[in-house]
């Protein structure tokens, strides 16, 4: 298992402290897509640029995941 970490960003991220052990990078990515369901659901408009993205344990940046994908 390893630790991910899911910020939100729009130019300044909102880190995620605690992060979430999930036993891949593609178990990080169907989480951080379902992320972005659930903020768009709860907030149908939002900023165009705002993204879940997704860094593993080492800092690396797996994945982002935009939130609003069809906002031009």
């Amino acid at each position: 298992m390893q630790t991910y970490y899911f910020d939100i960003k729009d130019g300044v991220p909102l880190r995620d402290r605690s992060g979430l052990e999930l036993v891949s990078d593609g178990a990080a990515i169907a989480h951080s897509k379902s992320l972005a369901d659930q903020v768009r659901r709860e907030k149908p408009t939002g900023h165009p640029d705002l993204r879940v993205v997704v860094i593993d344990e080492n800092g690396r940046e797996v994945h982002h995941e935009r939130i609003y994908p069809d906002a031009t």
